[in-house]
């Protein structure tokens, strides 16, 4: 019977192997680009598609897909200078190598697939085009090296690099960058529509460009996978969106999933920390980073405690403990949501908390509506002895948590009274109408849920209606400009709004704009201009302080700030935020509305002749409508176009349309999706 079984295990795996590592056809593939350029992928097996959305998202930006992998060959520093050392050094530090060879056999069957097919699509994109290769070592990678790459992604985006670059600076950082960036998701029960339709709002805040911008791609197969959304660079599905039956929305979380321990080192060996009474060897590794531009290379030593990572700095051996880099999953929860038919399989999906972080906001064509803070939360030592929030003590047991909240403990809704979730990256306990919100009381403190509104989060409520919401106040709700009633930015600014101009001749125009200012973000507002001049100013002098109200001398100041940059930079006061802020793409630009922590945002960076330029935003913006008995409705826009070469006709055809706020029509309806295609060919042709 042993043996039987044997022979049956041995035939599998053997089979498996053989299949996993099968030549794919790209003859079997058809990418079909619209006429605004987005891919749709059809192929009979998931592999195949995975392969095919590989080939089309390299030929738009084939650049972020390599920066994605970069680490995982040890080649950062190499291709991006001393920028890029540290990914490498991160992905050392963070052991994402041996954490995906120690839990590779956690990873079904299917889904290595999957993966095998994409990472077949890449590497046959970069032997078909040498030219675009950044490096010639990238090429070929494994699915090893693939997965993990995903596991650094998703330590970085869990946090895991500020408290690094805390522990670099000798200054740790425990506060999360509230307000500045942010997403958007709200979903709308058919009982609260106007229609006996469901809404679903999809709207991540992610930088323009690079590997973090979201790429907007359709896949279909023969397997079970008809998914329209948004990926990140290396996404061998959709990370958000929508297929036959619901749909889901992501936005980043801040509830507390980081801890920084300090340990105690021995006086007499410094490579020995104390836990429980006894001294312990540091695992030291040295790794040699190679620089672009430094000839040789640059040894550093990374070092591991029983709490994770470790790093030296003047303050002594802090180690970083985080459950993003204890799991190599997230990519294949992702598939398995993408192929979800109802909320129980979707539910199903989630529950094994294979993703680290990320809040859920879901809606379906059967009438549920559902929303989760997601996220691996370290179950801790609740003793007040130790503060979670700050760097805790790493010499002991007591605070070497292990496990994490079970899924059932994390906050979430499903099908409230008041008919509507939403998250605009703020508490979850003002999740919906304060008579359904949870109560943060039931909640451990130890684990640092958010519990603060945000000017985007109060915009929602101001605007959300008692009686039933209509398709076109829905969407307006997320193009919405209006700060809300009472500021909701860390630190209270009122003070300038009370100075009076006369009192401050020399800058007299620029306080009359913002005290006229009706506190909305459009491109024609003067108002606006000097806000954001005032708002980035602000942000930077008071980023290291807890949030309070600015003096009168500090409004005093900014106001002369705001002058003297529009005086030195345009020679003139009378400047409005489009202006000032620009929409940029090429070496075309366009006046854009918008600033932080508004339902439409903006966050810049400086461009030339003291103009600003957006950095991240809207991004890809999905509206989709649920009816039980056909397909979704979706519209979408996404910031510039679909691709991200210079000279392609879709580099920024999406743009006028972004600026107008308007969105175009998409469909999973395949005869549709080749009726109207532009384009219809294999990977290779």
């Amino acid at each position: 019977m042993k043996i039987m079984i044997h022979l049956f295990l041995l035939t599998f795996l053997l089979s498996f192997n053989a299949s996993a590592q099968s030549t794919i056809d790209p003859a079997k593939i058809e990418i079909v680009r619209d006429s605004f350029g987005v891919p749709h992928i059809f192929a009979k097996t998931d592999a195949e598609v995975a392969y095919g959305l590989a080939w089309a998202h390299a030929e738009d930006d084939f650049k972020s897909l390599q920066d994605i992998i970069l680490p995982a060959k040890g080649l950062m520093g190499r291709v991006q200078g001393k920028a890029g050392a540290a990914g490498d050094y991160a992905f050392a530090l963070f052991r994402c190598k041996e954490i995906t060879e120690e839990k590779w056999n956690t990873l079904s069957p299917a889904f290595l697939q999957l993966i095998d097919g994409y990472v077949q699509g890449i590497n046959a994109y970069a032997k078909a085009h040498p030219n675009e290769v950044l490096h010639k070592k990238i090429f070929p990678i494994t699915t090893k090296e693939y997965i993990s790459s995903s596991v650094l992604a998703l330590t970085v985006f869990n946090g895991a690099d500020k408290a690094l670059m805390g522990i670099f600076n000798n200054a740790i950082e425990t506060d999360p960058e509230l307000n500045k960036k942010g997403s958007n998701a709200i979903a709308v029960h058919p009982t609260k529509t106007n229609t006996g339709e469901a809404f679903l709002l999809i709207n991540a805040h992610q930088p323009n460009t690079g590997s973090q911008a979201f790429y907007e791609a359709h896949i279909n197969s023969e397997e079970g996978l008809n998914v329209h959304g948004g990926l990140l660079a290396g996404g061998p599905c959709i990370l958000h969106g929508v297929n036959e039956n619901l749909g889901w929305a992501h936005t980043v979380n801040y509830v507390d999933r980081v801890d920084v321990f300090q340990l105690e080192m021995n006086p007499a060996n410094e490579k020995q920390y104390k836990f429980d009474g006894e001294w312990i060897e540091l695992e030291e590794k040295t790794i040699t980073l190679r620089i672009k531009g430094i000839p040789v290379g640059v040894k550093r030593k990374v070092y591991w405690s029983k709490y994770g990572a470790t790093m030296k700095n003047k303050q002594g051996y802090f180690s970083i403990r985080l459950g993003a880099n204890m799991d190599i999953r997230a990519l294949e929860q992702w598939y398995a949501m993408d192929k979800a038919k109802n909320f129980t399989e979707f539910y199903a999906a989630i529950k094994d908390q294979r993703l680290s972080m990320f809040n859920i906001t879901y809606a379906d064509k059967y009438d549920t509506i559902f929303y989760v803070n997601n996220g691996l939360v370290p179950v801790r030592n609740p003793s007040p002895k130790y503060n979670w929030k700050s760097t805790v003590a790493g010499n002991t047991s007591q605070t070497l948590w292990t496990g994490f909240r079970k899924f059932s403990e994390l906050p979430q809704y499903v099908n409230p009274k008041s008919g509507y979730l939403f998250n605009t990256n703020h508490s979850p306990f003002f999740a919906t109408a304060a008579a359904d919100n949870l109560n943060a009381n039931q909640f451990p403190a130890a684990d640092g849920w958010e519990t603060w509104h945000n000017n985007r989060s109060m915009r929602v409520v101001e605007q959300m209606p008692t009686a039933k919401l209509d398709y076109t106040s829905f969407k307006q709700i997320k193009f919405d400009k209006q700060l809300p009633a009472t500021l909701r930015y860390p630190h209270n600014i009122d003070t300038m709004f009370l100075l009076n101009e006369t009192d401050y001749p020399q800058f007299a125009t620029v306080i009359k704009h913002l005290k006229a200012w009706d506190k909305k973000g459009t491109a024609d507002s003067k108002g606006a201009a000097v806000f954001l001049l005032s708002y980035l100013h602000l942000s930077k002098k008071l980023s290291m302080q807890a949030p309070r109200s600015i003096t009168k001398n500090e409004a005093v100041e900014t106001y002369a700030y705001a002058h003297d940059y529009m005086i030195k930079h345009f020679n003139t006061t009378d400047l409005t935020l489009g202006d000032l802020q620009k929409l940029v793409r090429g070496n075309k630009e366009w006046p854009l509305w918008g600033f932080p922590d508004l339902l439409s945002p903006q966050w810049t960076a400086p461009y030339k002749d003291g103009k600003l330029k957006s950095v991240g935003g809207d991004g890809l913006i999905m509206f989709i409508r649920f009816q039980k008995n056909t397909l979704p409705q979706i519209e979408t826009v996404n910031m510039y176009g679909a691709s991200a070469k210079p000279g392609n006709k879709h580099f920024d055809d999406q743009v006028e349309m972004y600026l107008q706020q308007k969105t175009k029509k998409m469909t999973l309806n395949k005869e549709e999706v080749y009726k109207n295609a532009e384009r219809v060919y294999h990977p290779g042709e």
